[in-house]
């Protein structure tokens, strides 16, 4: 070791990662265990240290422990889920990287870190178990209850000519059982557009089931999509998993760029048999079930990057639908922003009737990272707490507040400079003046931004960028 790195360093720093960290020499028995390790597990780690690690955790057997096995083979195991009960009675659920440690080709010991994925495994069980009820048999009926998916092709409101081909795409796809690739960053609508998908099938009656492949832990995920069997890991009990949940209805799978390429893998097989295998099990089990995936992220820098493996995105890209963000279709904004305005004002008892000139102007202008969703969000919350009949300035968040401020203080100031001057010149020099002026202040408006600058002028692109060549840029 180096002599600026020495053991008490070591063991200072282990102390301060987020993960539990556990030590055991070549017999088993525990010689480190840090802080967060022994909060997690109810360890009194002074008198844990020296016994069998099999002592510590009475629950597990041998032939489960991670740290064991690899004490016997050697080898290293990545991404390992455990269940297991402490001496206390608590239900922890883990996953483990295990290392071995070997010294001229002895192994001394094995060190294992392991990250608490408690939470995300509890909620994920409840929403199976909600997903399960609501999918019972009625008891009058015998038939089973879909999950609700309210949204139709009639709440996609747009006069984009773009996003209005895409929607026409879409209701073609829908009544067939083709699978869809859907592109589009967060907020643009995706699960709608998906939703409207389903309710226009023959599926509609069916479940409906949405998964976002980026909320839960990869080693987690698995188990969700495709159920477990008793005995398959270290506290697996027999469950079904999305897969069975959603069968005769739709499966949509979001940002599955975020999915492990293993389980992309077995993805594929549903695509091309419909049969799966839950985690643990030698069985397979055959499902219908129609899978709609969407990424966030571009299918080509996705493909690029290793983020969605080729032979399933060729399987998936039989239909894609490529949702424009909104910054692209702001001739959108006044529609969705009434469609917003009315939403809001049935359901908190409101009478607004729009939105100021200025709003108006701010929303052409701003450029909607959070996308459609943020355009609601923002109506929202303007409804449930401004004053009077129209939404102003002032009812809008900090951050678009101090857009406004930044960008359209900067025309007024371009403005009152001119004024003195056009009180005193001749009709060509007032229109070339407030020519300049206008353009001065959009370009300063929008950051340099020639296609903005130009919307807010009402003039093509080609004619500003003619005049500004001209007229400005020498």
């Amino acid at each position: 070791m180096h002599p600026l790195l020495t053991l008490e360093h070591v063991k200072f720093m282990l102390e301060y990662i987020s993960d539990g960290v556990q030590i055991v020499d070549a017999d088993g028995n525990l010689v480190y265990c840090n802080h967060n390790s022994a909060v997690l597990d109810d360890i009194n780690i002074s008198e844990s240290i020296g016994k069998h690690i099999t002592e510590i955790y009475p629950s597990l057997k041998e032939e489960e422990s991670t740290l064991l096995k690899v004490l016997i083979t050697k080898n290293p195991i990545f991404n390992k889920e455990q269940t297991y009960r402490t001496y206390k009675g608590k239900i922890i659920a883990t996953v483990n990287h295990t290392l071995p440690i070997i010294n001229k080709g002895q192994i001394e010991g094995a060190i294992e870190i392991s990250r608490n994925v408690t939470p995300y495994k509890e909620l994920s069980e409840r929403y199976l178990d909600l997903q399960s009820k609501v999918n019972a048999p009625s008891v009058s009926s015998g038939k089973r209850r879909a999950m609700p998916a309210i949204y139709t092709f009639e709440d996609i409101k747009t006069i984009h000519s773009e996003f209005n081909r895409i929607k026409s795409v879409a209701m073609k796809a829908a009544p067939t059982e083709i699978p869809v690739l859907i592109y589009g960053e967060t907020g643009t609508g995706k699960e709608l557009l998906t939703q409207a998908i389903h309710n226009s099938s023959k599926r509609k009656h069916n479940p409906f089931i949405a998964q976002n492949c980026a909320a839960l832990p990869a080693s987690l995920l698995e188990g969700i999509l495709f159920g477990t069997v008793k005995g398959g890991f270290t506290g697996a009990v027999d469950r079904r998993g999305l897969f069975e949940l959603a069968d005769t209805g739709t499966l949509f799978l979001d940002e599955i760029n975020s999915m492990p390429q293993e389980l992309q893998a077995k993805l594929l097989r549903v695509l091309q048999d419909g049969r799966i295998r839950r985690v643990g099990d030698t069985k397979e089990t055959q499902v219908d079930v129609r899978i709609i995936a969407a990424t966030n992220v571009d299918p080509n820098i996705a493909l690029e990057d290793g983020m969605i493996r080729r032979d399933l995105y060729y399987r998936l890209n039989t239909v894609t639908l490529w949702i424009p963000k909104l910054s692209d279709r702001k001739e959108d904004i006044p529609l969705l922003t009434q469609y917003f305005i009315d939403k809001y004002n049935n359901q908190l008892y409101r009478n607004f009737k729009g939105v100021t000139e200025a709003v108006m102007t701010l929303f052409h202008n701003y450029n909607w990272p959070g996308n459609v969703r943020e355009l609601e969000h923002v109506i929202e919350g303007a409804v449930n707490f401004a004053e009077g009949n129209s939404i102003d300035l002032d009812d809008l968040p900090p951050n678009l507040r101090r857009h406004y401020d930044t960008h359209f203080k900067t025309f007024k100031t371009h403005t009152l400079q001119q004024t003195e001057l056009l009180e005193q010149a001749d009709l060509n020099t007032i229109l070339k003046t407030a020519e300049t002026t206008a353009i001065d202040a959009a370009m300063d408006a929008t950051g340099g931004n020639i296609t903005q600058a130009a919307k807010i002028l009402g003039i093509p692109r080609q004619t500003l960028q003619y005049k500004l060549k001209v007229n400005y840029r020498g």
